[in-house]
């Protein structure tokens, strides 16, 4: 039953002040989970208002999340990232815990998250993953998360070692101040570079991370959304890092071009003649492209950075915790 205080409700929790601590369950199809879910969470925080938000669920997730006294709401549009697009927009609370429904966060890492993240104090805290058994963590989710991690630690020089694990511990301004555009598993690298777009202060903690329970099944596609993931890093690359991601296209076409236009070289150098012309053509435009897109990274780099400036100020109008 949804409280009656509502979402502005706020929870004594120890320390200077109360703050107000709501759990986010993104849920499809977990009932065999749900439950325990929620009964780990309540013990851990018993302060805490629990929000399941089911995804068109068929198998009574909702119902059962609702007799363990969660507050249980809908959102029709399928994608985890539409769920928490959802939340977000409307949970009021000074610390959101995001986890998944399924049982595999360990809940009771969550007080110790939550104190370090007071302390730090820090925005958001990142719950990398130590899996208890082998069975948790199937090896091409593991080697996908390394390289999708790694090659976005690179692009924006970031420390997150576990970039794609769904708990995470945020403050109320990193929330707020969030601008979701995915609509499935790709929202864990939004939140990623959000963090690092905003300098958002962030750390991340290793927590235990545990098989799922029978009856329950990961909705990950390992391969469909790997690609999809892949290609938000590519779109964030180009929107939050242009001058790498346009340098880059300019030095692939110049360096395409020099490839094929070495024989032309070759030959006018020893006879005096461009016999190959269309090949001398073609290298010719994609020297001119190269120089476009590098112009195009210039120009880009500066609307960028006024962007993060924005999205900074922006983030700077809620206070800290």
């Amino acid at each position: 039953m949804d409280d009656p205080r509502g979402d502005t409700a706020m929870n004594p929790s120890s320390g200077d002040r109360d703050l107000d601590v709501a759990v986010l369950l993104p849920c499809y199809n977990e009932a065999a989970a749900i439950a325990a879910t929620i009964e780990g969470f309540r013990k851990h925080l018993p302060r805490a208002r629990i929000f399941v938000y089911d995804n068109n669920s068929s198998d009574g997730t909702a119902d059962i999340a609702r007799a363990h006294g969660a507050i249980v709401r809908k959102e029709t549009r399928q994608g985890k990232g539409h769920v928490v697009q959802r939340m977000f927009a409307d949970v009021e609370a000074d610390i959101y815990v995001l986890a998944d429904g399924d049982g595999t966060y360990d809940a009771a890492s969550a007080p110790e998250i939550i104190r370090q993240l007071r302390e730090g104090p820090y925005d958001v805290i990142n719950a990398g993953r130590l899996e208890q058994s082998r069975a948790a963590y199937r090896p091409g989710h593991r080697f996908g998360n390394w390289m999708l991690t790694t090659l976005v630690r690179v692009s924006f020089n970031a420390s997150w070692t576990d970039m794609l694990s769904g708990y995470k511990v945020m403050s109320r301004r990193f929330v707020k101040s969030f601008p979701i555009s995915s609509a499935g598993f790709e929202i864990e690298t939004e939140l990623f570079i959000h963090a690092i777009e905003a300098g958002a202060a962030s750390t991340e903690i290793m927590c235990s991370y545990f098989e799922r329970g029978a009856g329950s099944t990961s909705k990950l596609n390992t391969f469909r959304d790997g690609f999809r993931i892949l290609r938000m890093i590519g779109v964030l690359i180009k929107d939050e890092r242009p001058m790498q991601f346009f340098s880059a296209a300019a030095a692939i076409m110049v360096g395409a071009a020099l490839i094929i236009a070495w024989p032309v070289f070759q030959e006018y150098a020893r006879t005096g003649l461009v016999p190959r012309f269309p090949t001398a053509v073609l290298a010719t435009g994609l020297v001119l492209a190269g120089m476009l897109s590098q112009t195009a990274g210039f120009v880009l780099d500066g609307i960028a950075r006024t962007r993060r400036e924005t999205k900074r100020l922006f983030f700077l109008r809620y206070p800290a915790i």
